[in-house]
């Protein structure tokens, strides 16, 4: 008899995308995806094959329905300067509004890429790389515009702010206050002014 699926696959991966971002790759057991998931082993494998497929979906999942998102949603602001302030902006009400300290999902799959196999890196190299032409793209168009220094190095600008968005996502699980992350952005804000 083959096998049927019994379960809502959309929940499931939605339970286990929150495990892992909380938990992690390497500290997520089957057990615990079996306990949270609420379905067996035999039944997590037969519809995603392993641990790490199931990893790799739910890191897809979470990095279009949020990382890609947002970019998408703040890239409809006119004004470029304002569209970089507005990013960072929502990743200090999301820090703030957080209150399992999970931070972002693809940045804690940086932190632990080391352990991951080439697929997971992939992934989050796209999304760091994406990061970074969204900077670039909005710094030209401040440059175009005059309201950005001509001589500024875009790529090197457009890193640097990126490397203060991964340094609030990881400071914001437990280090850092809200007026911390605001100073942040303002020296994000410093940078990019004329």
């Amino acid at each position: 008899m083959p096998w049927v699926k019994s379960f809502d696959i959309d929940d499931v991966t939605n339970r286990a995308m929150n495990l892992f971002w909380s938990k992690g790759f390497e500290s997520t057991s089957i057990t615990n995806l079996t306990k949270h998931t609420g379905i067996n082993k035999g039944s997590l494998y037969n519809a995603f094959g392993s641990k790490k497929a199931l990893f790799k979906l739910v890191l897809l999942k979470y990095d279009l329905e949020q990382r890609q998102a947002t970019l998408l949603k703040i890239k409809e602001i006119s004004d470029p300067l304002q569209a970089i302030d507005h990013l960072f902006a929502l990743i200090i009400e999301q820090s703030l509004a957080d209150k399992e300290k999970k931070g972002c999902f693809l940045v804690n799959t940086a932190i632990e890429v080391p352990h991951h196999d080439d697929d997971i890196r992939e992934i989050v190299k796209l999304g760091m790389d994406d990061f970074i032409n969204f900077f670039v793209d909005q710094l030209n168009q401040a440059k175009i515009a005059g309201i950005l220094f001509a001589d500024t190095d875009v790529q090197a600008c457009a890193k640097t702010l990126l490397t203060l968005v991964v340094g609030m996502r990881v400071l914001a699980r437990g280090t850092f206050e809200k007026e911390d992350l605001l100073s942040i952005q303002s020296q994000a804000l410093f940078l990019i002014h004329k």
